[in-house]
């Protein structure tokens, strides 16, 4: 994902003040341990997420309330015309359990 340049501040600000219906949303799915990392050169985050056996990637990006956080972050980050973020996928080229 990618962030505009100037809003690094308020976009850690609008998440240590994620919404509670999000978090509960979040869980239901099946993500738990959930980091975002910024790369204050390039903009660039990466977000790492655990997934439970039964998350259903379908369920988050349709659920009323991750569109609605979507469209609340849509000002500080590259979006879709839907508002969800631009993401690329990135190719694992190294793992250790």
């Amino acid at each position: 994902m990618k962030l505009r340049p100037g809003f690094d501040v308020e976009y850690k600000k609008r998440h240590d003040e994620i919404w509670p219906e999000l978090q509960q949303v979040l869980a239901e799915a099946g993500v738990r341990d959930y980091s975002i990392y910024l790369d204050e050169e390039t903009l660039t985050l990466f977000a790492f997420q655990k997934l439970e056996d039964h998350f259903d990637q379908d369920f988050l990006p349709n659920h009323p309330v991750v569109k609605k956080w979507w469209a609340f972050m849509a000002d500080i980050m590259e979006t879709n015309p839907d508002h969800s973020p631009v993401v690329k996928s990135l190719k694992e080229v190294f793992h250790l359990d």
